[in-house]
């Protein structure tokens, strides 16, 4: 056997190995289901996993802006018109919220932790300056007492719209009609404010699943403020505390799925669906939105009527009445510029413009280890507004559903961060698809397989091809010359002459 076949045989035994092993391990996914298994025992909030001192600390700024409705026309509005609304701000603050008093629960598979939030203005990314920018809105301290103290109503001046600073709205400030409620009933505060006494104060006590023990449920809230559900709600779905706090997601997170999220500040649990892929900063992320049946009408959507308290005193479409878990108070909840809801909101004032743009809440997330890589959450507060009776400036109000403010509190995750994550997916993508790579290689091994052989075929042939004729040196009459001399045989090969052997 020649060295060339050799060859031919060794390749061809290196590359069936080749392509034997890759398929195998391809069908087979062992090197994904690996990489996998291995992201489930990482991704865990433990004190030695990777991820756990960014979900005590996280990294990405994240920042609040704050956009108020400034009524125009507050006499138009009273005598029974459309109000006018000019849109300020945003007045934007950077948020701290690192998570405390960190404890492990039932051999590590929960932990219990706080999440006190502290706000600092950014000046340069602010519209103006809170302290100085005056804006003219409802006057939410008289609606309120309005509502509920109507008994009082001898002693309150009648003012529908307050002017204040933003600051003032935003942080509190003593009010005069609290003031002298709170001569009467002591445990009424007499300060009020949208923000006050929430700059560095929690939303409540969490106690979340570690994921030690099913990787579906990392991040998970077990308890909230030591409950399982809530009782404000008139259902019991309503009332379920669902998925995480927002921070984290569980890994392996595919585009059929819907999750979950508890909003202590919605006083209830959202669901988000798959919208489409998005790409930020260099990583690949699936972005996840609330569709539209989250703040659907009951009429429209029956697993919405649980969230109608008292129990069948619904509003419509786009909007949420959360007094049972504001103090009573009217306020309810939308998305900004009634974004999805039904247009007699948007239609009964002037200046609104809801825009998926500006307007959506969504979620861009990295679908292999379930890490937030940019987040839009986006809600607006509004108050009931309408005809009391003992009150004459209410007398020409129809029940007004009224914008008050809005806010967008974004994150993105930071640079070095994001570096991180394009370098570890980098390895998993490698690692994952280690099989192809193999098949790769035997695919080109086979093409040099086919190469040689097609190579060593041609010489083969070449060689069949080449004829070998004798040729004979004696004339057909030899001279006398020659007829004295002994007999000589020969022939010529290539030319040259070979004596026959003597016997």
């Amino acid at each position: 056997m020649t060295r060339r076949s050799c060859a031919i045989y060794a390749t061809g035994i290196v590359c069936a190995h080749l392509l034997i092993v890759g398929i195998a391990l391809v069908v087979a996914q062992v090197f994904q289901t690996m990489i996998h298994s291995r992201l489930k025992k990482e991704i865990t909030l433990t004190e030695n996993s990777r991820v756990f001192e960014g979900w005590k600390n996280p990294p990405p700024p994240v920042y609040m802006e704050y956009y108020f409705f400034n009524v125009t026309n507050p006499e138009v509005f009273l005598a029974g018109g459309k109000a006018s609304l000019q849109q300020i701000g945003p007045y934007t603050y950077r948020e701290y919220r690192p998570r405390e008093n960190i404890t492990f629960l039932e051999n590590g598979t929960k932990v219990y932790a706080v999440n006190p939030k502290t706000f600092v203005f950014v000046p340069e990314k602010s519209a103006g300056d809170p302290t100085v920018d005056i804006v003219r809105t409802v006057n939410i301290p008289f609606v309120v007492v309005m509502d509920q103290l109507s008994s009082y109503s001898f002693f309150l001046r009648p003012l529908v719209f307050m002017t204040r600073t933003v600051h003032e709205v935003l942080w509190g400030f003593k009010d005069p009609i609290l003031t002298k409620v709170h001569s009467m009933k002591p445990d009424v505060d007499e300060y009020f404010g949208l923000m006050w006494k929430k700059n560095g104060t929690h939303e409540g006590e969490f106690v979340f699943h570690t994921g030690e023990e099913n990787y579906m449920d990392y991040g998970k809230i077990d308890t909230w403020d030591g409950l399982r559900e809530m009782s404000w709600w008139s259902s019991n779905q309503s009332n379920m505390i669902n998925g995480t706090d927002g921070a984290v997601f569980h890994p392996l997170i595919n585009r059929n799925e819907l999750l979950y999220i508890f909003a202590a500040d919605l006083c209830r649990s959202i669901h988000l669906a798959y919208v489409k892929d998005v790409e930020v900063k260099g990583i690949q992320a699936y972005r996840f939105a609330p569709p539209s049946d989250v703040l659907m009408s009951p009429k429209d959507n029956p697993t919405n009527e649980g969230f109608c308290v008292p129990a069948g005193e619904c509003l419509g479409t786009g909007v949420l009445k959360v007094s049972v878990c504001r103090q009573g108070a009217p306020i309810v909840v939308s998305f900004p510029h009634f974004y999805q809801a039904e247009d007699a909101y948007i239609d009964a004032f002037e200046g609104l413009n809801p825009n998926k743009e500006e307007h959506e809440t969504y979620l861009d997330l990295q679908p292999t280890t379930g890490v937030p890589i940019r987040a839009c959450k986006r809600a607006q507060l509004n108050i009931i507004l309408k005809r009391v009776s003992g009150f004459p400036k209410t007398r020409h109000l129809k029940e007004t559903i009224f914008p008050i403010m809005f806010v967008n509190e974004t994150a993105t995750i930071d640079d070095d961060s994001a570096n991180q994550m394009r370098t570890m997916l980098l390895i998993v993508t490698l690692v994952s698809n280690f099989p192809l790579l193999i098949v790769g290689m035997g695919i080109i091994l086979l093409l040099v397989l086919v190469v040689l052989f097609c190579r060593n075929r041609q010489k083969k042939t070449a060689k069949d091809d080449t004829a070998y004729t004798q040729v004979s040196d004696k004339p057909d009459e030899p001279s006398a010359t020659q007829a004295n001399q002994p007999s000589r045989n020969g022939s010529y090969i290539a030319m040259s002459p070979v004596e026959a052997q003597k016997c």
